[in-house]
């Protein structure tokens, strides 16, 4: 029983489990965060251009069907929002970040190219191996 435990302990503290829970207990906080932007900010925004404050109830029926577009359309507007706030905020800084950090210098050429016979030859070369020439300084 008690290498039972240990194993679940080490288990559950190991590195990838952590950061993985940690995540998902951000991404919900962030969706909360986002869904109240979308129902608090962008949906009357829309309202206000369309004249509608809430899209759920547009329905209609085919033949005694009731299909409601109107949530669909709310789900779509979080969606993309949701989408647009990950992409901006998450996406594009962390690209930028990884760009930035991963930005190394090109190394110094070892090589060159002969002049007369165009073989590659160390850089510090004053005679080519191949056709004999005489170079000069690099």
């Amino acid at each position: 029983m008690r290498g039972l435990l240990a194993d679940f302990k080490t288990f559950v503290l190991r590195g990838n489990v952590v950061d993985l829970a940690v995540g998902i207990v951000i991404g919900v906080a962030f969706a909360a965060l986002v869904q109240a932007l979308v129902k608090d900010l962008l949906t009357p925004l829309i309202a206000a251009i369309f004249g509608k404050p809430d899209f759920s109830t547009l329905v209609f029926r085919v033949n005694g069907s009731v299909f409601r577009y109107g949530d669909f359309l709310n789900q779509v507007i979080a969606f993309v929002t949701i989408a647009a706030a990950v992409f901006f905020f998450v996406v594009k800084p962390i690209n930028a970040l990884t760009a930035h950090f991963s930005h190394r210098e090109t190394p110094e050429p070892t090589t060159r190219k002969c002049p007369e016979c165009l073989m590659e030859i160390p850089v510090k070369a004053r005679r080519c191996a191949f056709c004999t020439v005489e170079l000069g300084a690099a």
